[in-house]
């Protein structure tokens, strides 16, 4: 029987049972070994909405009768949401994006040779790719990493944070999922040269020091592994450094990433397996990669044996929970329902959802019964 059908099946004699479609599907479909894992049910939420205290506790009450269990909060006010998620039995994650820096006057006003640059030598911040918000520092340079350590550990000194959550933390897009080529009037079969960062001076400076080349001066930039090499492991020590500054003051620090690390590593510089973090969220968003629910486990899959595999020192601990993120406006409740039992029984420790003001009545119906 097909998943789908399974899941209607299951919907049917669980409405009888008094119980969710998804508890019985869960029952159903996962092998006795994994029940006892905990599963957890997150939310990525854009917090700068102009809520008065009750309504975040009523939004969050609604969350947690439905069974999540943490929200990833971005923007607005955190003493006053971060109360509201607590009183609700909720914890509360700050999102903080990393490199991309749009919406930082302060470094874009001080320090414009943080932002990184292209092939074609020109800046993110004077001419972003793609889309307006697209305003990259560079990994590569000390005083970004010193800046962006000392924002997460401040972050994460604050007694009303549990946890901060990186997003945007790798270089930009140097190839759009496949779904979006359309979107931007784009053919990207091949790395384009005003997609392909970082050649700031820093960036080339260190490479040549490392490996006595000029990226700018290699045939084809694109397919020497040297030089991809080098741009993950910039991004990668970045992030070990947030981590430690995130990690003394006790709390613990996650990211949403790329689909996989191999889609991470192609796409946009992001070797995540390697990242000492304390969870991770693959965006497994199919629908921008053209593909059905049956591929958010494949990416479910790799993602988890990356990190199960993980014998880095300085790298993420062996098992270290990946929670699969999952595209509201593509999912119908009953195609959430079946994502979730998909990222389930392909081994994830849960999911998080893009994002919570998407979640309908019907959404959280579907999921109403989801437990460790």
């Amino acid at each position: 029987m097909k998943r789908r059908d399974f899941l209607k099946t299951a919907g049917g004699a669980a409405a009888l049972a008094g119980t969710s479609p998804l508890a019985a599907a869960l029952a159903g479909c996962v092998p006795d070994s994994s029940r006892d894992i905990p599963f957890t049910v997150w939310t990525w939420v854009h917090g700068n909405r102009d809520y008065h205290a009750d309504e975040w506790r009523r939004r969050f009450a609604r969350l947690r009768e439905a069974g999540f269990d943490a929200v990833l909060v971005g923007g607005g006010d955190i003493e006053l949401v971060s109360a509201a998620a607590h009183a609700e039995g909720l914890e509360y994650h700050r999102w903080f994006w990393t490199m991309n820096r749009n919406g930082d006057a302060w470094a874009q006003e001080n320090h414009p040779e943080w932002f990184t640059v292209s092939r074609n030598l020109e800046s993110s911040l004077q001419k972003p790719p793609y889309v307006g918000y697209y305003r990259w520092v560079c990994p590569s340079r000390a005083p970004v990493r010193d800046y962006l350590s000392g924002r997460v550990g401040e972050l994460a000194a604050n007694p009303a944070v549990d946890g901060v959550h990186l997003d945007y933390v790798r270089h930009c897009d140097v190839i759009l999922p496949r779904g979006l080529w359309e979107t931007y009037d784009l053919v990207q079969d091949i790395e384009h040269p005003e997609f392909d960062f970082c050649y700031c001076d820093v960036c080339r400076e260190q490479f040549a020091a490392l490996d006595g080349r000029d990226p700018l001066e290699i045939p084809d930039p694109p397919s020497d592994e040297a030089w991809r090499r080098f741009r993950w492991d910039s991004v990668t020590g970045a992030v070990r450094e947030l981590a430690a500054a995130v990690h003394a003051m006790g709390k613990p620090i996650t990211a949403a990433v790329f689909p996989t690390p191999t889609v991470a590593r192609t796409l946009v510089r992001q070797a995540w397996d390697e990242w000492p973090l304390d969870r991770f969220f693959p965006m497994l968003y199919h629908s921008f990669y053209l593909e059905d629910i049956e591929w958010i486990g494949d990416g479910v899959r790799e993602g988890v044996a990356a990190l199960a595999d993980s014998h880095l020192a300085d790298g993420p601990s062996p098992g270290t929970p990946l929670n699969a993120g999952l595209y509201l406006p593509v999912l119908e409740p009953a195609e959430l329902a079946e994502a979730v039992v998909t990222a389930r029984e392909a081994g994830a420790a849960g999911v998080s959802t893009f994002e919570m003001h998407g979640l309908t009545d019907d959404h959280l119906a579907a999921l109403k019964g989801i437990v460790g």
